[in-house]
């Protein structure tokens, strides 16, 4: 498990640059499923036929990932950047970036800005917000730095994969490469009649975007989007306000966004929770006011479609040390697995 989920955490994949998660998860499948496509929005759909007759199940997990890209270089060489999904600025300043490029690979950066020796002391009390934040390549000049990035790169912080006490990992991108994870195992486990369609889905943060075309395209009878939900167990936070709690299981999520976004259908809030009590399979269940998943704009496909969502609580959600336990992860593999196969 962990070397995968190294790889996929490892990668990078900000929203619209899916390309390498992509690839891992086609070199994963291949021998597990009996098709294997991309659509014109970059989607990977991968398929494990069952009977002619039988449901078609839709399993759902963004590839992509928070980050950055490159909006200006100054005369000096230093990047100015723009922020691409849900990132809080305060923890941006002072960390290494890789700069995704054509023709130059990864190339190092760090993000700087005004040291707070020199700042008045009513600017030290303020978040520093990322517009007064630059990146620095080494470049000595604009025409230096243009030799080396382009406007329009994507970024990713840098940071790697690691062990932590017992069952927990840390790592930048679990949101979502832990559910690009429990999808690759499902399709390889899940033996069923129905015909299950695997998807990898590009430009989740920034919009849902990817999970809205490919359900039109597939129109399945079901769908679960697999993802992580913020776990509440550590310091700062209201158990009322985050009640998922790392190894405790999988959470099932019955509403989120307060209702604007999914309200779960009752058909598969009760595939999940009866799967999850037959199989004795531990599991948490959720009622969030805060984000949403691709299964918003799953369920408000075609004439609408049955969906729920199976998350495993994560700390520190997008930020680059992320934590999930591992048992978490094997858990709802476990419960995804037998819920397919009962649907």
């Amino acid at each position: 498990m962990k070397e995968l989920l190294e790889k996929l955490s490892n990668a990078d994949g900000v929203s619209g640059f899916e390309g390498k998660i992509r690839e891992i998860i086609r070199d994963e499948l291949k021998d597990h499923v009996d098709e294997i496509e991309t659509d014109n929005l970059g989607n990977i759909i991968v398929t494990k036929k069952g009977k002619d007759n039988g449901k078609k199940i839709m399993l759902a997990a963004h590839m992509d990932e928070i980050g950055l890209m490159v909006k200006h270089i100054d005369k000096e060489g230093f990047v100015k950047f723009t922020k691409i999904g849900g990132i809080n600025d305060q923890m941006l300043l002072n960390q290494e970036v890789f700069i995704n490029t054509n023709n130059n690979g990864k190339v190092l950066g760090v993000i700087g800005a005004k040291p707070p020796h020199r700042m008045k002391a009513a600017e030290r009390k303020k978040v520093l917000e990322y517009e007064n934040m630059f990146i620095d390549i080494g470049a000595t000049s604009k025409e230096e730095a243009e030799e080396i990035v382009s406007v329009g790169d994507p970024i990713t912080i840098k940071h790697e994969f690691s062990e932590l006490r017992g069952s927990l990992v840390t790592g930048k991108a679990f949101d979502n490469r832990v559910g690009c994870y429990v999808l690759i195992e499902t399709m390889k486990r899940a033996k069923t009649d129905a015909t299950i369609y695997g998807v990898g889905t590009v430009q989740e943060e920034v919009g849902l975007k990817g999970a809205r075309t490919s359900a039109f395209r597939i129109n399945p009878d079901l769908a679960i989007a697999l993802d992580v939900t913020i776990s509440g167990d550590h310091p700062g936070i209201k158990e009322e306000d985050a009640p998922a709690k790392i190894n405790e299981g999988p959470a099932i999520i019955l509403t989120d966004a307060s209702g604007r976004g999914l309200i779960t259908h009752p058909t598969v809030k009760e595939l999940l929770i009866e799967t999850a009590k037959t199989e004795k399979i531990p599991y948490q269940i959720e009622v969030s006011e805060g984000g949403t998943t691709d299964a918003t704009a799953i369920h408000l496909t075609r004439d609408g479609i049955p969906t729920g969502v199976l998350s495993v609580p994560t700390r520190y959600i997008h930020t680059p040390v992320e934590v999930v336990s591992l048992d978490d992860i094997e858990n709802t593999i476990k419960l995804l697995v037998a819920a397919v196969e009962n649907a």
